[in-house]
């Protein structure tokens, strides 16, 4: 059925897949809202895979992908469509997973994120954390953000990817997009120079490294806005992993620094939606006002939890919290919040048999669902 990578990817982009994956052994694969689905009639062969899988690589890159074994890439394939790659091997045979990316910048408002992050987008200085596991759609958050900024406010914003997947186009702001491989050699070598290069916001596509850790956080304290991933599952642990990534003779000044730069971290989720095939966005947010700093400065992190469960005016939400709200919308189903809640005792706070959910609008609706008109 597909003799051709671009085929099966444009395809892939068609059906609404998020990832393209080609090995030998199996027909190609997509993901499609979470569940692989096989394509195509025949498997395919060592010599096959690695055919379709080099196709997008240009000949200068082949001999080292051997010699490496991974690669990580991006590639255009039309105005609507980009993917962003990884070459591995496994079993002595070469593999590869494509994410499809579309080439329209996201807006912030489609995301359903927090507005406490659109809030510290526009700051001047500070340190903003996105965080969650890999598919969780931390990249496209960062997408809309810097659209968002770049929108809104005069700023040259800089960031670091590994590899560019959205590309940015200048606005009021002036975007510099800068590739881990292509134009620059590491994350951490670029914050070694990034503050030379008058920046007003530096986005950092993953914080892996003491180094490139260090680095933010100095950017962040000498008054520039930072914004970076990390994958964790949820807010407190991304604070207590780049703490603990440091020698233990300096988690103090850290703390005392991430006290005093940190604004807010979000965790997020991506959930299949109920009657709809579709994921929506649930994120867990931490507001770091002056409780949550001293809990921080004083490496009290155990008192952080209920402080955001008691300062949900500040803005601060659970994820546990913010699945009950996409529940009690009727927006993702009870099985799926039993899959991801933390605190199994949250659960009697949900009834699993409910015939009516409330929309935005403060309607009925039923599970099905009818809209049921207000009396």
């Amino acid at each position: 059925m597909f003799n051709k990578i671009i085929e099966i990817l444009e395809y892939a982009h068609e059906k609404g897949a998020s990832d393209v994956l080609i090995t030998k052994d199996s027909e190609p694969m997509l993901r499609i809202n979470s569940e692989w689905e096989k394509i195509g009639e025949k498997k395919l062969s060592h010599n096959d895979a690695e055919k379709m899988i080099l196709n997008l690589v240009s000949e200068d890159k082949r001999e080292q992908i051997f010699i490496d074994k991974e690669y990580d890439f991006s590639y255009s394939i039309s105005d609507e469509l980009r993917i962003r790659a990884n070459i591995y091997f496994q079993k002595n045979s070469i593999s590869a997973v494509f994410r499809i990316i579309s080439t329209k910048v996201p807006n912030i408002d489609s995301l359903g994120i927090p507005d406490a992050l659109k809030d510290f987008a526009l700051k001047n200085n500070g340190l903003i954390l996105i965080t969650g596991s890999a598919g969780s759609g931390k990249t496209t958050t960062i997408a809309g953000i810097i659209d968002f900024i770049n929108k809104t406010k005069s700023s040259h914003i800089i960031t670091v990817e590994d590899p560019i997947e959205y590309i940015q186009k200048n606005n009021k702001g002036i975007i510099d997009q800068r590739e881990i491989g292509n134009d620059t050699n590491s994350f951490a070598k670029a914050l070694k120079y990034v503050l030379r290069q008058a920046p007003d916001v530096i986005v950092v596509g993953e914080m892996r490294d003491i180094e490139t850790m260090q680095a933010a956080i100095t950017a962040a304290e000498t008054g520039h806005l930072v914004i970076a991933t990390l994958h964790t599952n949820d807010a407190i642990q991304a604070i207590d992993r780049i703490i603990d990534v440091f020698p233990g003779h300096q988690q103090n000044q850290i703390r005392m620094q991430l006290a005093a730069t940190l604004l807010g971290v979000f965790a997020q989720q991506l959930i299949p939606q109920r009657n709809a095939a579709k994921r929506i966005l649930a994120t867990e947010t931490l507001i770091v006002n002056n409780a949550v700093a001293a809990s921080i400065r004083n490496g009290k992190m155990h008192m952080i939890k209920s402080l955001m469960e008691a300062g949900q005016k500040f803005g601060n939400v659970t994820m546990d919290k913010s699945l009950k709200l996409l529940f009690d919308a009727g927006k993702i189903s009870y099985d799926e919040v039993v899959l991801r809640v933390s605190d199994q005792k949250y659960l009697q706070y949900i009834k699993k048999d409910r015939k009516y959910f409330i929309d935005e609008k403060g309607n009925a609706v039923r599970a099905n669902p009818l809209v049921i008109p207000k009396s």
